[in-house]
């Protein structure tokens, strides 16, 4: 069947209701299984615990570049259309991950473990490089009305922030309480932003929702823009963040991602029409800037969207936290001198090095659409359907087969037109901006 568990030692551990044993790959990380007491520490997540996280990662404070990045490239139609589209079509893809999570009495709780075992070594090592493009995609938020700082400083005290939550906080159940911060940080620069720009809209003139960009530029655009349709609902770890729910796996994760998708969704809807309708073809690509009030109030949302991101980035970034501290051995209580220091020395560093990257190009937003297109892409929909067809392929009619494989194509051909753009826009603006450049 593949390589199994080529990668890492298993354990066996009484997995579900159905008297099965259930292959459990080693890890320094906490993983759910049934032999636990909601009284100890280490119980695993309930389903809504996962919600949290999975919301807290599609409501980050990306979401206040879509009605720039998204809406203005597409318009009105466009954009809503391909919104609503990526929505379905990503919910799908997720659940299909989640149900191969015990594909041949294996838990799979990497993304990279599953490929492993369906495809074998190579696939295994590919999949880890894909994922690690998009778990690398760091980003930064900006709140100038002056130019006493300058973005890389803020970038420094963002990567600063990263540091020290990530060394405080080992494994992904850690965030606990920090998950109901993270709703409350969405919350603030959420409702703030939205009534600020319907402030706006109802001031302003009628506004241009045009599309600004013409001939191949625009082609180039739309394209674009559709990898960071895809960029936006997906985080490419589902085995990851499943590995944490309680029994039943599959059964408590289709319900948390059903509810991503629906209930979840709608403060990110709400942002991105409500600033496309206030600003139109003239939305910037961080939707604070341009918003019109009170200092203090936009200081509160810009605020609170770096706090919050600073938790959206350790969820991004834990398969990697994830991998070194199994690779290294790094178990037991997170306050161990080896372990503190471990994480002081390798995350650090990560962070570090990310925090440098970000200030080195200050344009790193436009990699979200490379990302969607070299990593979310393969990640969410290409391999998704692939996967799933080989590992139920004799369950299968001939019409499902069919509809997997047109989605393998299609997805492939989107992505490889994606990059294209992406690089195109990457080109462009490389051009326009130095290093080290106060945007």
């Amino acid at each position: 069947m593949g390589m199994g568990n080529a990668e890492n030692d298993s354990t066996k551990v009484y997995a579900d209701e159905n008297n099965m044993d259930i292959e459990v790959p080693d890890t320094a990380h906490q993983i759910s299984s049934v032999a636990c007491s909601c009284k100890l520490r280490d119980c695993p997540d309930s389903w809504l615990q996962v919600t949290f996280v999975l919301t807290t990662g599609v409501n980050s404070a990306f979401v206040l570049g879509y009605s720039g990045g998204i809406m203005v490239p597409l318009g009105w139609v466009g954009g809503v259309v391909g919104l609503v589209l990526a929505t379905a079509i990503s919910l799908y893809a997720n659940a299909l991950i989640a149900k191969l999570h015990e594909h041949g009495g294996v838990r799979h709780i990497r993304y990279r473990d599953l490929a492993g075992y369906i495809y074998g070594r190579k696939a295994y090592t590919l999949t880890w490089i894909l994922q690690y493009v998009n778990l690398f995609m760091a980003f930064y938020v900006l709140f100038r009305d002056d130019d006493q700082m300058k973005l890389p400083y803020f970038i420094a005290i963002g990567g600063v922030g990263c540091g020290i939550f990530a060394i405080s906080t080992p494994h992904l159940s850690a965030l606990g309480t920090w998950m109901g911060i993270s709703t409350f940080l969405t919350v603030i620069y959420i409702v703030i932003t939205i009534g600020l720009s319907i402030n706006d809209g109802i001031k302003s003139p009628a506004r241009d929702y045009s599309i600004p960009a013409e001939g191949s530029s625009n082609v180039f655009s739309i394209i674009g823009s559709c990898a960071t349709l895809v960029f936006a609902f997906n985080t490419g770890m589902v085995p990851e963040i499943q590995a944490t729910i309680k029994q039943p796996v599959v059964k408590n994760m289709l319900k948390a991602l059903n509810f991503q998708f629906t209930i979840g969704l709608v403060p990110f809807f709400l942002i991105v029409f409500a600033g496309y309708w206030a600003y139109g073809s003239s939305t910037g690509t961080y939707l604070l800037n341009n918003v019109t009030g009170p200092v203090w109030v936009k200081g509160l949302a810009n605020i609170a969207a770096v706090l919050q991101s600073i938790i959206s980035l350790h969820i991004f970034a834990s398969p990697v936290y994830e991998y070194l501290d199994t690779k290294f051995g790094i178990k037991g209580s997170a306050l161990k001198v080896k372990n503190l220091s471990f994480r002081i020395a390798v995350r650090g560093g990560y962070l570090g090095f990310s925090t440098f990257l970000a200030a080195l190009l200050p344009f790193l937003g436009d990699f979200m659409s490379l990302t969607g297109a070299i990593s979310t892409f393969p990640l969410t929909f290409i391999l998704a359907n692939h996967m799933y067809l080989v590992a139920k392929d004799n369950r299968l009619a001939s019409s499902q087969k069919l509809w997997h494989w047109f989605n393998i194509v299609f997805f492939s051909i989107a992505s490889v037109a994606a990059t294209i753009a992406a690089i195109r826009l990457i080109v462009v603006d490389s051009k326009t901006y130095h290093v080290f450049a106060d945007m």
